[in-house]
């Protein structure tokens, strides 16, 4: 691999470490007596287990790869997001609506759908299936047990200390 894609997969990794998460923008609108609109923003992040079996379900039932999604023209994706448009905005909610905000994945859900631009969809959409992946972690899992402090050594296997 080049230092362009380590540099990428380090910086993630230090992402999803972090839990930064992904910043998206809604629609902007105008409040009265101000001259610039206001815009909002929700921060998808990564979901603990119940909610990634929950993503990995819909996303299974729409029938697409993320292959595929990559390499949609606009008429391909203005198809997929008629077709598939709640599911997907179900998907955003989900990594929105982490914890105790769970109960309002379906609020979040029609709030997506009607106030985040085709765009942002589209684009959050590819960004965080190519982020449930493991692959490029694995080696930090193996480092992470090579190092393990309560695994045995070699010269400690006789006495076990």
């Amino acid at each position: 691999m080049d230092d362009k894609v380590i540099k990428q997969i380090q910086r993630e990794g230090a992402d999803a470490l972090l839990d930064i998460g992904i910043s998206v923008p809604l629609k902007p609108f105008r409040l009265p007596f101000k001259k610039s609109p206001v815009v909002l923003r929700v921060t998808m992040k990564r979901p603990c287990l119940s909610g990634q079996i929950l993503i990995a379900r819909t996303y299974l039932s729409m029938g697409v790869t993320s292959e595929e999604m990559w390499n949609f023209d606009k008429e391909q994706e203005m198809k997929f997001i008629a077709e598939q448009g709640s599911k997907i905005s179900l998907i955003i909610a989900y990594a929105v609506c982490r914890g105790w905000k769970r109960p309002f994945v379906k609020i979040m859900s029609w709030f997506i759908r009607n106030f985040m631009e085709h765009d942002y969809l589209i684009g959050v959409m590819k960004r965080y299936i190519e982020l449930m992946g493991t692959d490029p972690f694995t080696p930090i899992i193996k480092s992470a047990e090579m190092t393990n402090p309560m695994k045995l050594r070699m010269s400690q296997k006789k006495k076990g200390s």
